[in-house]
């Protein structure tokens, strides 16, 4: 069962969009749930400056996680350009302490978008960090790794990826979610509020493709609605939490 989930993107709306319905349903359940974007994606705007939409998009995601029941982080990242470095897997790590899940959700590691790849990469590192014994000695990093020393080492049971439609390079569903309808309607109502979802910024139908892939994936898993993730686990189908 699980009890605390954190949900890592590499932009606001990336978990939103792929973990969102599921991350309704575990808080629903009583888990508690944890977004972190490490960049804003304030560059996703063809109309908008990047300081514009940075500032909504901040707000639309505080906006969403709210609204389903969620924390919500972001990370001051610049997007398109999000590092693959052991400085944001310190940050990322220190949150996974803070918050203490047993439960990590992350991109898949083959991608369309850089970002992606390395936010996945990024979630894997701070995966393994955060479970470290660790102290202030390390190379040129005293003050991440001091700040991650002073919280207790902690070891996340599962991770799981996300099914994206730019994360699709070798992608193969091993655990299908079951989304009930409380779920799924709480998730539609949070997620329009954002421009991006809605098809205003590139004209991408994201809420009626992730709709309709909840449809398909709950075909194969045997419910009205479910996600699909990726997990080293034996294939499966989970409620994740409770009975």
């Amino acid at each position: 069962m699980t009890k605390s989930v954190l949900a890592v993107g590499a932009h606001i709306g990336d978990m939103d969009l792929t973990a969102g319905p599921t991350l309704a349903k575990l808080v629903q359940e009583g888990a508690s749930a944890t977004i972190v974007a490490l960049t804003p994606g304030e560059r996703g705007h063809p109309r908008m400056t990047p300081s514009e939409y940075k500032k909504q998009k901040i707000a639309e995601g505080e906006a969403f996680a709210a609204a389903i029941g969620a924390d919500f982080i972001v990370l001051d990242h610049s997007d398109g350009f999000l590092p693959d470095s052991d400085d944001v897997a310190l940050e990322l790590a220190t949150i996974i302490r803070e918050k203490q899940p047993d439960t990590l959700i992350a991109h898949w590691k083959h991608s369309i978008h850089r970002d992606h790849e390395h936010a996945s990469s990024l979630a894997e590192r701070a995966r393994f960090l955060a479970g470290l014994p660790s102290d202030q000695e390390i190379d040129g990093m005293d003050g991440a790794v001091g700040k991650l020393a002073a919280l207790p080492r902690h070891g996340v049971r599962s991770i799981l990826h996300a099914e994206n439609w730019e994360d699709m390079e070798g992608f193969q569903p091993s655990m299908y979610v079951p989304i009930p309808d409380e779920a799924f309607y709480l998730w539609v109502s949070a997620i329009r509020h954002q421009a991006f979802a809605r098809g205003e910024t590139y004209g991408f139908r994201y809420i009626d493709y992730y709709t309709a892939l909840m449809t398909t994936r709950g075909c194969l898993a045997g419910y009205p609605r479910a996600c699909a993730f990726h997990t080293n686990a034996t294939p499966e189908i989970t409620k994740l939490a409770g009975p």
